[in-house]
């Protein structure tokens, strides 16, 4: 049997309505992301640092450290969004008070689209089953771009549903193409694997083909592309080479089967690459290896109620999106699939709400007991992995400034260079640029690197037993303490004014 096409406005039955009991759901929404927002303020923020690929984006707008190098797969959408914070202080606290903040109000407005569409239970589930896991509570606070992107996917989807029941009028497509504009602006990739489905709906279904919906829709990707390919001419020589650098930089871009990889990830693994660990811990991954029975449970409850359409929507761009992260990309990280997790809570909301439903008119307060226990279990899971993902970060990031602080003392002080491993982030710390001569982040030569260092404290950190780097002036052992990190490392500071200066502490070897 095929899905009916959307009836009019004038031809829906009540029952394609959200029941008037549902109408004002902006208390359960703001108590929702409230408790959202308290979680990673509460576990998330506190004495935690800016990880290796938020310093690289912080850094672009930010005052404590040069600009990092900026490879080509990264898009500066989410250097705009933190910019505000940045640019005036160096505090990572306030920055993460300042997203944690934002994204929970934006949790709000996404969800506040679907009003119209979806009735209060489903709606407020929604926000619940999303904002629990444990890479939207992490990744929160996070200068990162993927839970924008999430939560851009989850409105732009909003308004194309609310479209397609009730005609696209001005708010319908300006929004619609606003919120792809702004996915891709985050990551042009992920804005178009949203837009395409949107489009192909707003396209081909019978008798609600908006063209107008799907020019804002292919408007908003082309605008959101636009600094991103404008950046492609600028640096890297055209749109063609920075596509097949970025491919590169990620692997090589083709068939690359890598679910089993996003299930292992799920344990605590903020990236999985290469992805050769063991599954530690299957009941990590329960809820995920039940989304698709669940997903299907949600349609089919949203189709008897009238809400079909809607739900299968919000399925076929949730796994629009999840396609290259699950067959293209050979390695896995929980955080690039946050866009797919956010639509997929619709249906699964439909699911649980009709579940509660169910039990309360057949009034079996044990099946209402067993939905409310399963879900308390999925939600300990979720604080029971963030708990360890927040531990193992913060002790990583305390690493790179523990090493930043040992360069600063060794004289590696601002203006200043560091290359070689774990550069990055540990430059960022230290205040100094960060200069590679080989690899993803290669920006100068080995005799360019030399010649810096006549002008300014240079200093290459290669791991503990790794060969020196050519013309290695003086070397000075600078511990990383065990945990995450790569381990001790050996400091070699080149002929230069970093030799020059007195240590104030320091081993020499």
């Amino acid at each position: 049997m095929h899905e009916c096409p959307p009836l009019s406005p004038s031809q829906k039955t009540p029952a394609a309505r959200p029941s008037p009991r549902a109408s004002g759901p902006l208390p359960w929404l703001t108590a929702v992301a409230s408790v959202f927002a308290a979680v990673q303020l509460a576990f998330v923020v506190p004495g935690s640092g800016l990880a290796w690929d938020e310093t690289v984006y912080v850094s672009q707008v930010g005052g404590n450290a040069p600009p990092a190098f900026f490879s080509a797969p990264r898009a500066r959408g989410i250097s705009y969004l933190v910019a505000p914070v940045a640019a005036l202080t160096p505090s990572t606290t306030a920055l993460r008070i300042y997203l944690a903040l934002l994204s929970a109000a934006a949790l709000v407005l996404a969800l506040w689209i679907w009003r119209k569409v979806l009735p209060t239970p489903v709606l407020v589930g929604t926000g619940a089953l999303f904002g629990g896991l444990w890479p939207t509570l992490f990744y929160g606070p996070a200068a990162m771009p993927n839970l924008w992107c999430a939560l851009g996917a989850l409105a732009a989807t909003g308004w194309v549903v609310r479209a397609l029941r009730e005609g696209a009028g001005p708010t319908e497509t300006a929004g619609a193409g606003v919120a792809v504009a702004l996915v891709a602006l985050m990551r042009p990739a992920d804005g178009f694997w949203l837009a395409l489905p949107l489009a192909l709906a707003v396209s081909v279904v019978p008798g609600r083909r908006l063209p107008r919906m799907c020019a804002a829709l292919v408007g908003g990707l082309v605008a959101g592309c636009a600094p991103w390919a404008a950046e492609a001419y600028v640096r890297y020589g055209g749109l063609r080479a920075r596509l097949h650098r970025a491919g590169e930089i990620q692997g090589g871009l083709g068939w690359n089967f890598a679910v089993d990889d996003h299930l292992r990830s799920l344990a605590g693994r903020t990236l999985c690459r290469p992805c050769d660990i063991g599954w530690e811990n299957p009941a990590t991954a329960v809820w995920w290896v039940a989304l698709p029975l669940l997903t299907a449970g949600g349609i089919a409850a949203a189709r008897r109620a009238g809400r079909g359409a809607t739900a299968l929507l919000a399925t076929a761009t949730g796994l629009s999106t999840a396609v290259p992260y699950l067959f293209l990309v050979e390695y896995a990280a929980p955080r690039f699939l946050l866009p797919a997790y956010a639509l997929l809570a619709v249906p699964v909301a439909e699911h649980v709400a009709h579940l509660y439903a169910r039990t309360r008119r057949s009034r079996r307060p044990a099946g209402a007991a067993a939905l409310t226990l399963a879900l308390a279990a999925h939600l300990t899971v979720q604080l029971s992995v963030l708990s360890h993902v927040v531990r193992i970060s913060h002790a990583t990031t305390a690493e790179f400034a523990a090493v930043a602080g040992a360069l600063n003392r060794l004289g590696v002080r601002p203006p200043c260079v560091v290359s070689g491993d774990h550069a990055v982030p540990i430059a960022y710390y230290a205040g100094c640029a960060s200069r590679q001569t080989d690899g993803h982040d290669a920006s100068i030569t080995p005799e360019t690197l030399h010649d810096l260092a006549r002008r300014v404290p240079t200093a290459v950190l290669a791991p503990e037993g790794g060969a020196p780097p050519p013309g290695a002036g003086g070397t000075r052992v600078v511990p990383l303490p065990a945990g995450r990190g790569p381990g001790p490392h050996r400091t070699y500071l080149l002929p230069g004014p970093a030799t020059g200066r007195p240590a104030a502490t320091g081993q020499s070897s």
